[in-house]
């Protein structure tokens, strides 16, 4: 059985089945990002008959309703966006959506002697060879006979109407031009959508399964799925850039009347950058929280109304499925719930984004955290339970493979099992004494600064408020706030100078520490024990080198807060080893410690 048909059809039978809403085209790619030169090129490829690609439509799939009928699903044009867009603007003057989210016109030219395009300006407005816009010219009410005549006659071309008539039937004639259109089968799977339009996609752009269920969502005009799609993109462009707000709520006035966003205006004046999530997270957390699913293409066929016994697709089952995903929408945006998992996340240590490489992780946190206030359970077990689990989740890099499925499996657990349960079950299984002694401390062996058993010790030095090597009141919490720098406590240059030039050993994460510049800068290449007997004869009162410790107690205090042992005072070069084996064990327990405090 043939998964797609591949047909060609007129610019202009496309253009008409968009009006008609037999295609729709979904708004997943905001605001329209071809500038004009590419619709004028586009243009300009359609008049010399070149080829500009096929376009891929997905036919949702039939819905049987409540009275026996059957609703026919529509096409989603899932690939060729921009392209059908530029030329509805060029040709039917339609307006687009910028990149500072204003309306305007992107008015393309048109010169009938030269025949060549140009985005229009003042001097083309001016000079009467050019067509200003030609949507003009593709307009029904257009009269050719009487345009020709008038423009041959402003520009001195008696005798000349037969050419340039020649050349506006030519211009006019991209309408009726064929795209290759291929058809995507109402019957393919979501994971077949991807894997063909990944195959036979040729600009080498890769949708998710995410964009593929906005674009079911922005595509529903029966259901309220355009209006969540706009929760959940606005939603995600306040985040990121809030002084949009104004420029959104100006443009589209049918959302801005809307309940909906009253419930995401909040979003535009907060400066979070912790948890900055893209529709994608949105998506993921409100659906798998409300139908305790991970798998995004569960999500597609319920929207189309999929019976996974019987499967029919049936109109109950897909009005219910758009009802539950918008309540699940509105649980994500809402302010106090987004507000209190964040208090949630920075609780574990976790202050700047740079701390977690996994969105996934807060994701799944954020899932947890709606589950558990759903099922009613005490606010300070659901903080426990939820900080626990993002530490684990980190450690154990939980979502690093094979992610959907895991979310999948975890979230069944948590609901089918009592949730502290499955957390001490997860506990005993992954963070067992094994895991602290020796496989934590064998993976602290690593280069890698982003790490994430490393990230999970700064998050542990965060939250037990620890401050920075040698510093006397600088945290290291402020230190990655203001994105400073990680040092080498062996610096680099003293163990290059000394044999240890293979990158991998002098940039051991347990060579890491996060201090002042101006402390490391003082520092400069000497070895520990040089640089350190100067730290004493400061705590001696014998002079000052490096930050404001001026207490013996207090410098072991501070070598404890960054898990550096005493004896390294008077270490150099023959007892790096010794150093880098030590305080990984340090390194190890201290992070223990902190995951046992956050019961």
């Amino acid at each position: 059985m043939a998964q797609f048909d591949v047909n060609s059809t007129s610019i202009e039978n496309i253009i008409s089945s968009i009006k008609a809403g037999e295609i729709a085209i979904p708004e997943i790619q905001r605001p329209f990002v071809w500038d004009g030169s590419k619709v004028r090129d586009l243009m300009d490829s359609l008049y010399k008959g070149f080829p500009v690609g096929y376009i891929i439509v997905w036919k949702n799939p039939d819905i049987r309703q409540k009275d026996g009928n059957v609703s026919y699903g529509k096409k989603i044009l899932i690939d060729g966006q921009q392209r059908i867009t530029a030329i509805q603007a060029a040709i039917v003057g339609l307006k687009v959506v910028d990149s500072s989210y204003k309306m305007k016109r992107i008015i393309i030219a048109f010169n009938p002697i030269d025949e060549v395009f140009e985005v229009c300006n003042s001097a083309i407005e001016r000079n009467s060879k050019w067509i200003p816009d030609v949507s003009e010219v593709f307009d029904v009410d257009f009269d050719a006979w009487e345009f020709v005549s008038r423009y041959c006659e402003i520009n001195g071309m008696v005798g000349k109407q037969s050419e340039i008539n020649k050349t506006l039937m030519r211009l006019t004639s991209i309408k009726g031009i064929n795209l290759g259109v291929i058809e995507l089968s109402q019957t393919l799977t979501i994971d077949e959508v991807t894997d063909i339009f990944i195959r036979i996609n040729s600009q080498g752009v890769v949708l998710s399964q995410a964009d593929f269920a906005m674009s079911k969502i922005a595509s529903d005009d029966r259901y309220g799925g355009n209006e969540t799609r706009k929760m959940i993109d606005y939603f995600c462009h306040f985040m990121k850039q809030p002084a949009d707000y104004d420029k959104i709520v100006g443009n589209d006035k049918e959302f801005a009347k809307s309940e909906a966003l009253k419930k995401i205006q909040w979003v535009a004046k907060e400066q979070e950058d912790i948890y900055v999530p893209d529709y994608a997270d949105v998506l993921r957390v409100s659906f798998t929280h409300i139908f305790q699913r991970g798998k995004i293409a569960d999500l597609v066929n319920l929207l189309s109304g999929r019976n996974f016994e019987t499967r029919e697709n049936l109109e109950s089952i897909a009005v219910d499925s758009f009802r539950k995903l918008r309540v699940g929408v509105e649980a994500f945006v809402h302010a106090t719930n987004f507000e209190r998992y964040l208090m949630i996340v920075q609780s574990t240590g976790i202050v700047d984004s740079s701390l977690v490489q996994s969105k996934n992780v807060l994701n799944f946190g954020y899932i947890l955290y709606l589950s558990l206030k759903n099922r009613g359970l005490h606010p300070a077990k659901i903080e426990s339970i939820v900080r626990r689990w993002i530490v684990l989740s980190m450690l154990t890099g939980r979502y690093s493979r094979s992610a959907e499925t895991t979310i999948d499996s975890d979230v069944k657990r948590f609901t089918e099992q009592d949730p502290e349960t499955f957390l001490k079950t997860t506990e005993a299984g992954e963070l067992s004494d094994a895991f602290w002694n020796t496989a934590l401390v064998q993976r602290l062996g690593t280069s890698v600064a982003s790490s994430p058993y490393f990230l999970v010790f700064l998050m542990a030095q965060v939250q037990k408020n620890a401050r920075g090597f040698l510093s006397k009141q600088i945290t290291v919490r402020s230190l990655i706030e203001q994105h400073g720098d990680i040092h080498h406590i062996f610096p680099k240059k003293y163990l290059q100078k000394n044999g240890v030039d293979n990158r991998k050993d002098y940039n051991q994460i347990a060579n890491y520490v996060y201090t002042q510049s101006e402390t490391n800068i003082k520092i400069k290449d000497d070895a520990p024990c040089v640089y350190m007997t100067r730290m004493k004869q400061q705590v001696a009162g014998e002079g000052v080198y490096y930050g404001g410790v001026t207490d013996m107690d207090d410098l072991r205090a501070n070598l404890a807060e960054n898990c550096v042992p005493e004896a390294f005072m008077d270490m150099n070069i023959s007892d790096y080893q010794e150093f880098l084996d030590t305080r990984r064990l340090m390194m190890a327990q201290y992070i223990r410690e902190y995951y046992e405090s956050l019961a």
